[in-house]
């Protein structure tokens, strides 16, 4: 059977789960644009912006959990629409920032609140739900696909409204596009009237959510899968965050900054489209194994060459190509192992992992800079943990393939 015919009556549910994952993850992605421009303005250093970066990082993922388990007691469009208004209202506190504390509340907390109610773990999760499961995990790798696409289109218009009217003004902006998130989670919410497929006898669907999260950690594979997710959060969030800075250091055209992202972004579609479609195939941890490995290959060749407009679009094009293509892979594994009820809130507690990793990449990066005055320590630190895990998830996932747990109980 055709996938669009299969699909139909559920795309209205994945094409706002579509949007609502391009634009929290696009805008918050491109905040790298406005490091240098913030903070000469309002007189806070790069690891105080980055400071806020990773708050943002830290709420996000240690908030993500509670999110996915509050999904269970009301429904996905509430939380997903109180985490847009959330997300709005963060941008608006940055945007009128004049010190620290506004920085820290807007871009830390309130969108870091935000993510944990909109981004990949929801996003995932409702695409799941919605449709069969013999097409999900190239569903999934459609809607990372399209969650991509922020930002292609944000960090360009980010930019140029920086660029000709200032930070506030193309702040601002990125508050415009936010509002979209409203009726974007609206329609993503009809998920809540799809019932959940009968639980098999391994399946955790009508365990309590204290008991699901004790069945996740005594599974050996989300453990490993886990633990190296956390290196995928330092990797990303490091480039996103500082890779404008870099190019400024190496003294480049500003808007190549805003390409690269909107680079990865472009080829993000691809990768994930890629995954998904591989997730349905192959060994899914194996697969996420074999990312880390590549993206910290492409690290370090970067890294070690002097940075030019050719090779930084081409380092944008490959790890945008492995950028997203985790989210189909993990959101398709933790539903093998676990099922759809507990999925938001099993892939919330992974994620917490991979938000440790991303606060490293952000302030570590920062303070790395600010006392050695370059990134190379930095990007070592990086490609040697990534290598590291990567090996290791791609050797566990050979040896010791994933199986739905048995859910004990007494």
């Amino acid at each position: 059977m055709p996938l669009l015919k299969v699909l139909r009556p559920t795309l209205p549910i994945l094409i706002g789960a579509s949007i609502m994952l391009t634009l929290s993850m696009g805008l918050r992605q491109s905040l790298g644009i406005f490091l240098q421009p913030l903070t000469r303005d309002i007189h806070i250093s790069v690891s105080d912006f980055t400071l806020a970066l990773a708050v943002q990082n830290l709420a996000w993922g240690f908030l993500q959990p509670m999110a996915g388990a509050l999904t269970v007691r009301y429904g996905f469009r509430p939380i997903m629409l109180l985490g847009t208004l959330l997300y709005i209202a963060g941008l608006v506190l940055l945007t009128t920032a004049h010190g620290l504390l506004s920085v820290m509340i807007g871009g830390g907390l309130l969108i870091g609140t935000s993510l944990a109610c909109t981004a990949n773990a929801i996003a995932m999760s409702v695409a799941a739900r919605a449709v069969p499961e013999t097409v999900r995990s190239t569903v999934l790798g459609i809607v990372s696909g399209v969650g991509s696409l922020g930002a292609l289109m944000s960090a360009p218009i980010g930019q140029m409204l920086n660029e000709g009217f200032g930070w506030r003004i193309g702040l601002a902006g990125f508050v415009i596009l936010s509002v979209f998130m409203i009726p974007a989670a609206w329609y993503a919410g009809r998920v809540d009237s799809i019932p959940l497929p009968r639980p098999a006898g391994d399946d955790i669907g009508n365990a309590t959510a204290v008991t699901a999260a004790k069945t996740a950690f005594g599974n050996a594979s989300f453990v490993v899968m886990t633990g190296a997710y956390m290196v995928c959060g330092m990797q990303l969030v490091f480039l996103t965050t500082h890779l404008p800075s870099y190019l400024a250091i190496c003294g480049l055209d500003p808007m190549l900054s805003a390409q690269t992202l909107g680079m990865i972004g472009g080829f993000n579609v691809l990768g994930s489209l890629f995954f998904g479609w591989a997730g349905q195939r192959w060994n899914k941890l194996a697969l996420l194994g074999g990312i880390y490995i590549f993206r910290s290959l492409a690290l370090a060749w970067y890294f070690m060459l002097p940075a030019t407009p050719a090779s930084t679009l081409l380092f944008g094009a490959i790890m945008g190509f492995l950028w997203m293509g985790v989210g189909p892979l993990v959101a398709g594994a933790v539903a093998e192992m676990f099922g759809l009820r507990w999925q938001a809130m099993i892939q919330g507690l992974a994620f917490m992992s991979h938000q440790v990793g991303s606060f490293l990449g952000a302030y570590g990066g920062g303070l790395i800079y600010d006392t050695f005055g370059s990134y190379t320590m930095a990007w070592r630190i990086g490609v040697a943990l990534g290598l590291a895990g990567g090996i290791i998830q791609v050797a566990f996932a050979l040896i010791r393939p994933s199986q739905p747990p048995l859910l004990r109980t007494a």
